[in-house]
């Protein structure tokens, strides 16, 4: 790996950590200022795709205010691969919390994100969130997986 590469690594490892930074904070300015504007979002909530960075900020917003106090958001198993203008990681992400409703959220969670370096500056191009499914009727959700389980 050149210098460059490495350079090109710890700034996305930067970007990602001031992403996640702000999103505990649910600061959706600062998370919304790591967005390309033509960015596409395959998110956990329907619908299948949010394109562009308007509808990523209307799914932030929508969200955020679901959670009492801060989101607990931990990236780990992180993996990045960059060059000088393109990058991508892929993680296991934990979002827990308490919603609105009372209910104690902690679920795990797959992330690939891709970023461009756009005039210099590493910007979210595409994300993609999912959780494995049980293959068998009635075909929901595994929520109750965790980092290391088979």
């Amino acid at each position: 790996m050149t210098t460059t590469e490495n350079s090109n690594e710890a700034q996305v490892r930067e970007r990602l950590d001031s992403w996640a930074n702000a999103v505990r904070a649910k600061d959706l300015e600062t998370v919304m200022s790591h967005y390309a504007p033509d960015t596409l979002l395959f998110d956990l909530a329907p619908p299948l795709q949010y394109s562009g960075a308007d509808a990523c900020q209307h799914n932030w917003a929508s969200w955020f205010p679901t959670f009492q106090g801060s989101v607990g958001y931990e990236i780990t198993e992180l993996s990045i691969v960059a060059s000088h203008d393109v990058a991508y990681c892929h993680s296991l992400n934990q979002i827990c919390g308490t919603r609105t409703d009372g209910e104690q959220t902690d679920v795990w969670v797959r992330a690939t994100v891709g970023f461009r370096n756009i005039t210099g500056r590493w910007m979210i191009s595409h994300e993609h969130y999912s959780v494995p499914f049980y293959m068998e009727p009635p075909y929901k959700a595994s929520l109750d997986l965790k980092p290391g389980g088979i």
